[in-house]
């Protein structure tokens, strides 16, 4: 998509020229897989590294569009977010040491990375989400300014008709609304692509998907979400959402997200596969196309197929299918989307050779799988991966497996032969391999970053603990050592001033409110029971109207007679409130000149939190 100039192809008037471009496409493809034009050999693979900027606060940067420009290298380009950026690696022939090669060249570009978001006052950093994302970092003034993603996020808009909805429930909750697709932003992955024979698409297409389940479970490194324990991975749940064309309704949905796993097995053709992915989602967006595929085939040459492109962008299965071109010859790979970026270069890279050596692995048994495996245990595999990571269970082969079980015992031998079979070198395969191993045995990314955050919230409020904690990937990540080998953080590899802080890091979010028509007399015993000094009043609408304290809770004990009241009668109404934004030195001198104690924190009339002295 970045290659083109996109627009809506709701009421555009290219959307006739873009459904024929379409069409024909599909008919060229059909076409170059009849007369076998398909390379099928040598062998590539690819991947693609997205990472995250920091600035020296460790939250999101800024700078992306800066860095990117003095980058200055073809490999780079932007993401959807202001703090996001993504390395495309070069292809390599599946053999010898292609992927220490890969790991080298990945080393290399993430240097110049760093070197030029240095100048700009950041820091790059690998991770599935990163842990200092807040909703005000999803506003679009962290949107990259180029037109495709404002084209993309007003056409998902305006095909759902109503704000992004994002529930994820794990050990810790969120559930909240917001008006753009940003929240696919907070995503970073490390993309592989393999690439296959199209006559087998089939059987390599459902096998990668068999697999799925399993090989995320040693991946898992996104546990939280603006401080929220939820999923192992829950990049899975986050993306999903994030671009859900799909409403609410009252009427049961039977649609596929545009983010999803599948339903059944694939059982026809590429080409197939691709009709179905035209039937069951709508195009989003257009371009203008310089020339007709079928046209250029009629003189000789190999066409991009760009408008199925396009459409193929907007479609993001999990292991997604992708066509393309190089030395002027068509191929097709299967891009694997759910492994996470980090926690090291090395992980990713394990994470890269164990997947493709289990898929280069398949033995002869668990060919035509879907005539084996029912989809839905794959599917059920895949979603309790996401969920616990190497605590998973799953069904494989008719019996039910532990992951350690299943990794050690099936996978990682099947990867072994996978990879010995397509001559890599065996020292990168046992290096990369036993990665996996260890992992396995110890600590994946996920379970380090939870403990690790516990370990921290004993001692500091959570904005402080996720800032440390993000100081402490970072730190981890240049001495280049894989995740089962790191350490938990000491707690000082960050150090805060009041003076840098602002209030919505300091102040507390979990607070006991109640309403104006509440009885009196049940809100300060309550205050009485749990020794709260403050508690916000809201009115029916949820929006903060008053504040009880506990003078009130004073005066109530020495005249219990009026606790017969509404605590609107009762309540202080002329409130003096901040925002998340307003820097901490400025609502202790607040504080201090207006002889209060406490401060609710607003957006508008809606309660955030609230700052007491006690925070200070």
């Amino acid at each position: 998509m970045g290659e083109l100039k996109v627009e809506k192809l709701v009421g555009s008037p290219n959307k006739a020229p873009y459904i024929r471009q379409l069409l024909n496409d599909i008919e060229a493809l059909e076409y170059m897989l009849k007369h076998n034009l398909f390379e099928k050999a040598p062998i590539r693979i690819g991947a693609e590294q997205e990472f995250c900027l920091v600035n020296k606060s460790w939250e999101p940067s800024r700078a992306a569009m800066e860095i990117l420009k003095e980058i200055n290298d073809e490999h780079f380009t932007s993401e959807l977010a202001l703090y996001n950026l993504e390395i495309n690696l070069d292809p390599a022939q599946l053999k010898g040491d292609c992927f220490s090669k890969m790991h080298e060249e990945l080393n290399r570009l993430l240097d110049k990375a760093k070197k030029a978001a240095k100048k700009h006052g950041a820091k790059v950093l690998l991770s599935g989400i990163l842990p200092t994302i807040e909703a005000r970092h999803l506003d679009l003034s962290f949107m990259t300014p180029a037109k495709r993603y404002a084209v993309l996020n007003d056409a998902i808009k305006e095909l759902r008709k109503h704000d992004i909805e994002l529930h994820i429930k794990g050990v810790d909750e969120v559930n909240l609304r917001h008006d753009s697709i940003l929240y696919e932003g907070c995503n970073t992955s490390f993309q592989s692509h393999l690439q296959i024979d199209p006559a087998d698409f089939r059987d390599s297409y459902n096998w990668a998907q068999a697999i799925a389940g399993p090989i995320l479970s040693v991946c898992a490194n996104s546990p939280l979400l603006m401080g929220r324990e939820l999923w192992a991975e829950t990049r899975i749940a986050l993306f999903t959402q994030s671009i859900d064309t799909r409403a609410s309704t009252f009427i049961l949905n039977h649609r596929d997200s545009r983010v999803n796993f599948g339903n059944d097995w694939v059982r026809g053709s590429l080409v197939d596969f691709f009709k179905d992915s035209i039937i069951g989602f709508r195009s989003l967006i257009t371009a203008d196309f310089e020339s007709d595929s079928l046209d250029e085939l009629g003189k000789g040459s190999i066409p991009k197929l760009k408008a199925l492109g396009l459409h193929n962008g907007t479609v993001y299965k999990w292991n997604r299918p992708c066509y393309g071109v190089g030395n002027g010859k068509p191929h097709i790979r299967i891009e694997n989307r759910y492994m996470p970026a980090g926690p090291s270069v090395q992980d990713e890279m394990a994470n890269m050779m164990f997947w493709v050596g289990v898929m280069r692995g398949r033995p002869h048994a668990f060919k035509e799988i879907h005539t084996k495996m029912d989809f839905k245990d794959a599917k059920g595999n895949f979603f309790n991966a996401a969920r616990y990571g190497l605590a998973a269970q799953f069904y494989w082969n008719g019996a039910l497996y532990t992951s350690q079980e299943l990794l050690l015992d099936v996978f990682l031998p099947m990867a072994y032969k996978g990879l010995y079979a397509m001559d890599v070198a065996p020292k990168d395969v046992e290096h990369y391999l036993s990665i996996i191993e260890n992992r396995v045995r110890t600590q994946c990314g996920s379970r380090w970053t939870v403990n690790a955050l516990r370990s921290l919230m004993k001692k500091h409020k959570t904005p402080d603990a996720l800032k440390v904690l993000t100081a402490t990937m970072y730190k981890r990540q240049q001495k280049g050592y894989p995740v089962d080998a790191w350490q938990l953080p000491r707690g000082d590899e960050a150090v805060f001033t009041l003076e840098k802080k602002v209030v919505g890091e300091c102040m507390i979010t979990r607070t006991i409110t109640a309403q104006e028509n509440d009885s009196a007399a049940l809100v300060l015993k309550m205050m009485q029971w749990k020794n709260i000094h403050h508690v916000p009043i809201l009115d029916g609408h949820l929006k903060l109207v008053g504040l009880l304290s506990w003078s009130d809770v004073q005066n109530f004990l020495e005249h219990p007679e009026k606790g017969d009241q509404r605590v609107a009668d009762m309540m202080k109404k002329n409130l003096i409130t901040a925002t998340p934004e307003m820097q901490m030195t400025e609502a202790k001198a607040l504080m201090t000149s207006k002889k209060i104690n406490c401060l609710p924190v607003v957006t508008g009339q809606q309660l955030l939190g609230i700052l007491t002295s006690n925070d200070f």
